[in-house]
């Protein structure tokens, strides 16, 4: 009894911060999200309308728009395009080609650079890059021929997308990068040379014996990249500022625009709501391939 009251005790502050910053601000916002409340009047208060806030997103055009660009754009193409090339540099890295030439410290080293690189910075330095005045990517192009005029990547309809994700994963590939050749290292060396003696050449190796072996890591990177993904605000915002127009607007910039532009703080509580439900959903199936791995490991 006196080692459970000890515990309980410990996690007192635990749970204090955990109801403070998380429990109440939540049931707060689903409160909000069945009112009227406006920014403009939050001396007021809000009224209660039900679930008119609801009823009003769902047959909004925009949040449609919102939506797709939310899901398609930011994070599906997103994740897989990350998850991929970080599978990729996992394996240059792990290569004998960059072990023979001693560069395997060289790359991961390189990676830290982007990792270690705040958000905020990235995007300002890209910002700088993707320039059509300054920019350096349209200077050489227009030197070597390939342009013949300038283009405005983070303005123009046409490059905007893959603009963002470019920075996108620049800034968040090493993590990604260095989980997989983690997972790379512990594939059993065994398992290697007898694929090795039954005939099977690198190309076999990896797809059969090496990937099958990543398998839970690549799970729970898609996983956590999607959270990552889902819910970002600063890349998006500080690249286009949701633009052009609101070509590029997500659910987490349509939250902002909303509550803060707009004053609709029961609108978009609302739609803060719908992010977190679908978060939420993300957030089973997480917690459950991690409960599953934990009991394989016990059992």
């Amino acid at each position: 009894m006196k080692d459970n009251k000890f515990i309980f005790y410990l996690l007192v502050p635990t749970f204090f911060f955990i109801i403070f910053f998380y429990i109440y601000p939540t049931i707060f916002n689903i409160y909000n999200s069945f009112t009227d409340l406006n920014l403009f009047k939050l001396r007021k208060g809000g009224n209660w309308i039900g679930f008119d806030n609801y009823i009003a997103l769902f047959f909004d055009p925009e949040f449609i728009r919102v939506l797709f660009n939310t899901t398609i754009w930011l994070t599906l193409v997103g994740v897989f395009v990350r998850i991929t090339l970080g599978i990729l540099l996992a394996f240059l890295i792990n290569s004998n080609t960059l072990r023979k030439y001693k560069l395997t410290n060289l790359f991961q080293l390189s990676l830290m650079i982007p990792w270690a690189t705040p958000s905020i910075v990235a995007v300002v330095v890209w910002r700088m890059i993707l320039d059509p005045q300054v920019g350096v990517i349209n200077k050489y192009m227009l030197e070597w021929g390939i342009l013949t005029e300038s283009i405005a990547f983070l303005s123009d309809t046409s490059y905007v997308w893959p603009a963002i994700i470019t920075i996108i994963t620049w800034n968040t590939l090493p993590l990604v990068t260095l989980t997989f050749l983690a997972s790379l290292k512990s594939v059993p060396i065994e398992q290697i040379d007898a694929a090795s003696v039954d005939g099977a050449n690198k190309f076999q190796t990896a797809i059969y014996v090496i990937i099958p072996h990543m398998i839970p890591s690549i799970i729970i990177m898609i996983l956590m990249s999607t959270f990552w993904t889902f819910n970002n605000f600063v890349f998006v915002w500080l690249a286009t500022g949701a633009g052009p127009g609101t070509f590029t607007n997500v659910m987490a910039t349509e939250v902002y625009l909303r509550a803060f532009i707009d004053g609709k703080m029961g609108y978009s509580s609302a739609l803060g709501i719908i992010m977190a439900s679908i978060m939420t959903f993300f957030g089973i199936i997480y917690l459950r391939l991690i409960i599953k791995r934990n009991l394989k490991e016990i059992f």
